[in-house]
């Protein structure tokens, strides 16, 4: 036996039972609203109140309005008519049937419908059934000739043509029997009948070629007549008459005139890329090597044979050639015409003078290639169009009346001498080969350019890259890597030898600055490695000796072509951050003992300038390096005025190495200090050394000139330009300096004298003062004990409504609220009473199979036991 449920005793259940008087006096069920101040005289009507009374009534007035209406929702047990005019008695049956008809018809018409084809309704045109006039079995114009022509008629196609179809086959059998009823004759066989269509087409056909005929006759004779008449109204005008003046053209005339006759633009072809280019540059290198090569080993070969002589205007571009042309050549000879025979052996000996021209063509473009390199495929056209050149002189000579003689000096030349030959291969052996591997270390690529001029040695390089273009195999870019390495340390000895090559240098900067544009990566580790190289040196001697020296040229030029490989404008670069690092490091570490000193360090700052040029970037190295050298040119130190800083000292050994001692040497002239005099010895004399130390302070006065127009932009100008007017306008000897080197002395004091005099105050922007935000209370005239009072009795109004219509708002919004709130209720009640009885019925299904297991297991049972 199941559990026996309690029935649910709720709240509503109880206080059903209980009277008001109980529910009231209960304290659990009435609720005191407190008020924060209690004032006399004010009559409260909710300072009690009954919450469990209240909930009750809405939820009993909700079950029986909104819960029924939600439970007769989409339910409907009355039939109503919805005919139209049905309940309408004003109108008769005729018109409420005509109505209805109007509608249906209507609603045939309605989206649904939008695609119906409406085959019930016949369209019609001027009376006629569309649909007919689809058909386009209109009948031809008979006056329309032309389309007849040649074409068999409708009955011919019927009898002849299996039948021709149903109504054609009847049309004529109803023709047939017309004639036999009227003539009596007998029927007609098969063939009569095509002969006799036959005739009929062909006679059809006759009437009208005659018909066109006369019609062409009468036109001709119409046209006679014409003339004539023509002729005798036609009359010639005086001279004078027809002499009419042609207006001048007008400015707008002659512009559209030579608009229409200017040139129009014309179509190009595509752009190639870097691969196309370069693989296109090594098939010109790979067959002028292949030429070269021949040419080396004597071979000669015999291009005439596969040219043809003469290239046709209507010659397709196919490639197609004649082995031999066997069509005699017409000539004119004493006034007859007559056929030339041509000599066995003049083709072969006109291809051998051709092919040592066109071998003389090709030396002369290789050796133009290797100075400019600019006609990339110069060599293929020369020795391509060598032949038709040929072909043109002796087609002039023959025109001069000098073909004996060139008939004599190609028997002549039937082949080269062997002195010729040998020249020839000579010249070959000595020129430089088109294709290079890239070498493999350093050493190979000295040994490749040791003894080559300047030229050849950056045409090696060049067509080393272009024959080991990353796009043509999969190695080449490592090794073009390897290769960079390998040209920057080749260009740091050129620096070291005795003289420098600079010249070499220059020129193999493109081939240098094109390597770290294909590998930027490669470029950088390797500059970097030789600017830590160069700094580490420098701190060993700093560390070994206490002072350090200016580095070499060739740590000096590493330096300089770093500015050109890499952008110098960027606030923080890998590489030139680097360098600049070591730029300060030299011009503040590295002590100024002798004149050369004094012309690097000069060096250094150029460089530091150009560094900056662009970011403009304050340097104070430069300028304190620069006071420094201009204050080894002061001969009277007493009083300075500014401050050094090291490696400069107020006085010492070497405090007046730019001291004029004699007076002004007049043949001195502004040059500008070579980059050789940093690798040569002090020099020698005293007029040399007077000369270098001129020199070194026109340096020193256009670098000062230089950084004023640098940084004349920045706020301090004028206190980082001071100490430097001040030594140069007070301490220098003007007087005993050349008369060249005065005249820059003043451009220099006139640049560092035109600067902001005074500047300017600091000042609060001017706009207009914010006032404080105020915080006075808004006071309101009240009275009634906090009941507001309007200006007018309208205002009062509408305030009266506005409050009430806020209240009845948030009445209607609450009630809303309650309303779906007790609709979600009942729905979930729903849905789980549906799943109580979903339950029960499965639970009863659970016990029947259950049952019938057991009945039949217990008969498998008996089974057993029989």
């Amino acid at each position: 036996m199941g559990k026996t449920q309690k029935k649910k005793i709720t709240s509503d259940n109880v206080r059903k039972t209980k009277s008001t008087q109980d529910i009231k006096t209960n304290p659990f069920e009435v609720k005191i609203n407190k008020q924060k101040f209690n004032i006399l005289g004010r009559k409260t009507k909710h300072d009690r109140g009954l919450p469990g009374v209240s909930r009750s009534k809405s939820i009993k007035r909700r079950t029986e309005t909104l819960l029924k209406e939600y439970q007769d929702k989409g339910k409907a047990n009355t039939f109503v008519d919805r005919r139209f005019g049905e309940y309408n008695s004003g109108l008769t049956p005729d018109e409420k049937m005509t109505k209805r008809f109007s509608l249906e018809r209507q609603r045939l018409h309605t989206k649904k419908d939008m695609y119906n084809l409406n085959e019930d309704e016949e369209l019609t045109h001027y009376g006629q059934s569309l649909a007919d006039i689809e058909k386009f079995n209109d009948m031809p114009d008979s006056d329309n000739e032309t389309e007849d022509k040649g074409l068999l008629s409708a009955e011919f196609t019927a009898a002849a043509h299996f039948g021709g179809g149903g109504l054609l086959q009847k049309k004529i059998l109803s023709k047939q029997k017309g004639e036999e009823e009227e003539g009596e004759a007998k029927p007609k066989s098969r063939k009569e009948f095509i002969d006799e269509l036959i005739a009929k087409s062909k006679k059809e056909k006759h009437e009208r070629q005659v018909q066109r005929d006369k019609a062409q006759e009468l036109t001709e004779k119409l046209d006679k007549d014409w003339k004539e008449v023509h002729s005798l109204l036609a009359h010639k005008a005086p001279k004078a008459e027809l002499k009419e003046e042609k207006p001048k053209a007008g400015d707008y005339d002659i512009i559209v005139r030579e608009l229409f006759f200017d040139m129009k633009a014309q179509p190009s072809d595509r752009m190639k890329t870097k691969e196309e280019l370069a693989r296109e540059e090594e098939e010109r290198l790979q067959k002028l090597e292949a030429e070269r090569v021949r040419r080396m080993r004597g071979e000669f070969e015999e291009k005439g044979r596969d040219k043809p002589k003469h290239m046709s205007a209507d010659d397709l571009h196919d490639g197609f050639i004649l082995d031999k042309i066997d069509k005699p050549c017409l000539v004119y000879k004493e006034g007859k015409l007559e056929e030339e025979e041509e000599e066995p052996g003049s083709e072969n000996e006109e291809e051998n003078v051709e092919g040592e021209d066109s071998a003389e063509d090709e030396n002369e473009e290789e050796n133009q290639s290797e100075e400019t390199d600019e006609d990339s495929q110069s060599d293929l056209e020369d020795d391509s169009h060598s032949d038709l050149d040929s072909d043109a002189e002796s087609e002039k000579d023959e025109s001069a009346g000098d073909k004996k003689s060139a008939k004599a000096t190609l028997n002549k030349e039937k082949a080269p001498s062997e002195e010729a030959r040998k020249a020839m291969m000579e010249a070959a052996k000595t020129e430089l080969p088109f294709t290079f591997p890239v070498p493999e270390s350093y050493v190979e690529l000295k040994a490749l350019l040791t003894g080559q001029v300047t030229e050849k040695q950056c045409l090696i390089v060049e067509r080393i890259q272009k024959c080991n273009h990353p796009s043509l195999a999969a190695g080449n870019k490592t090794k073009l890597e390897k290769l960079f390495g390998f040209l920057w340390e080749y260009i740091g000895e050129l620096a070291t030898r005795q003289p420098a090559e600079l010249k070499t240098i220059d020129r193999m900067m493109p081939q240098l600055y094109d390597l770290s544009q294909l590998f930027p990566e490669a470029a950088c580790s390797c500059v970097q490695s030789t600017l830590r190289e160069n700094m580490q040196d420098l701190e060993k001697q700093l560390q070994a000796k206490g002072r350090a020296t200016f580095p070499a040229l060739d740590k000096l030029l590493y330096v300089k072509i770093t500015r050109a490989l890499f952008p110098t404008s960027d606030f923080r670069h890998a590489v030139v951050t680097p360098a600049l690092v070591h730029l300060s490091q030299m011009v503040t570490k590295c002590s100024v003992t002798s004149l050369r000193d004094v012309a690097t360090g000069l060096f250094v700052c150029c460089l530091f300038l150009d560094y900056v040029s662009l970011s403009k970037r304050f340097i104070p190295e430069v300028i304190n390096f620069l006071l420094g050298i201009l204050h080894m040119a002061v001969p009277n130190k007493g009083t300075l005025g500014y401050t050094l800083v090291p490696p400069f000292k107020p006085s010492g050994k070497y405090s007046e190495l730019l001291v004029v001692k004699d007076k002004a040497v007049e043949s001195w002239e502004i040059k500008p200090l070579s980059m050789s005099k940093l690798q040569e010895v002090e020099p020698q004399g005293e007029l040399q050394t007077a000369n270098f130390r001129f020199s070194c302070i026109a340096l020193c006065f256009n670098l000062c000139k230089r950084c004023a127009s640098l940084y004349r932009s920045l706020p301090a100008f004028q206190e980082i330009i001071n100490p430097l007017e001040i030594i140069i306008s007070s301490h220098l000897p003007v007087n005993d300096y050349p008369a060249q080197l005065q005249e820059l002395y003043r451009e220099v004091l006139q640049e560092l004298h035109d600067r902001p005099t005074c500047y300017r105050p600091l000042e609060f922007e001017k706009k207009k003062p914010v006032p404080l935000k105020l915080f006075t209370p808004k006071i309101v005239e009240v009275s009634d004990y906090g009941r507001k009072r309007g200006g007018t009795r309208q205002e009062r109004e509408r305030m009266r409504l506005v409050h009430k219509h806020k209240r009845e708002f948030k009445g209607a919004v609450r009630e809303i609220r309650k309303d779906a709130q007790f609709l979600a209720r009942q729905k979930f009640a729903d849905v789980m009473e549906g799943d109580a009885e979903r339950k029960r019925k499965v639970k009863v299904l659970f016990n029947n199979l259950a049952t019938q297991e057991g009945e039949w297991k217990a008969m498998k049972r008996k089974k057993r036991k029989f």
